[in-house]
């Protein structure tokens, strides 16, 4: 399989939140991993997650995301600037 990420990832296991409905909604997820670009999410329900959504990552800014994959219970996510 070719590797199509722009920046390489890095192995994590960081508390996350991740924002939506203008802030009144949150779901506490694991960041599983990260890069430059993106990272990898894991959590249950992620279902209800929309396509667009913001991630707070303990002590870091917050990053407005993009899904680009999802299964089960990880997603995909390209950071937007």
């Amino acid at each position: 399989m070719d590797e199509k990420r722009i920046a390489p990832r890095i192995r994590a296991l960081k508390a996350g939140r991740i924002v939506y409905n203008n802030g009144f909604s949150t779901l506490d997820c694991m960041v599983r991993n990260i890069s430059e670009t993106g990272a990898k999410l894991a959590a249950d329900n992620l279902g209800l997650v929309p396509d667009a959504f913001d991630l707070q990552i303990d002590g870091q800014q917050r990053r407005h995301c993009e899904v680009r994959w999802r299964k089960l219970k990880e997603i995909g996510v390209h950071f937007v600037e």
